[in-house]
């Protein structure tokens, strides 16, 4: 069973930026595609964006392409989130999760195989 924890969320004013890392834990030797998804109160939980084990594929929603940049460091098991020009559209719970094989569904949810906790990010206008 593999664990994901997320950190790095918090309050931020419209236009700053945040990073967000997802550490990995347990089994993890698998080449575990990753990615985030987030949700806002009263909304659905969305895809965010998504990486490959090599890191050479990168799928982007278009609510955050430009904005933000997906990463991972497969050595410490992490995965990061660089988000730039933050908007208070970008408020919400944002979830790590891995998938060992999505068949190229990037932003299905029922897809990964495990999910961390989330970490709140609030932008505030």
């Amino acid at each position: 069973q593999v664990q994901l924890v997320e950190s790095g969320g918090g309050l931020v004013q419209a236009g700053g930026s945040l990073t967000l890392s997802c550490a990995a834990s347990g089994p993890t030797s698998s080449r575990y595609v990753m990615g985030w998804f987030r949700q806002a109160p009263g909304s659905e939980r969305e895809f965010v964006v998504a990486i490959s084990w090599s890191g050479g594929t990168r799928v982007y929603a278009d609510s955050v392409k430009g904005r933000c940049t997906i990463s991972r460091a497969n050595a410490k098991n992490t995965m990061y989130l660089r988000m730039n020009s933050l908007k208070p559209e970008d408020t919400a719970v944002y979830y790590c999760a891995a998938a060992l094989d999505l068949g190229g569904s990037w932003s299905l949810q029922g897809k990964y195989d495990y999910w961390g906790q989330g970490t709140q990010v609030t932008v505030s206008s």
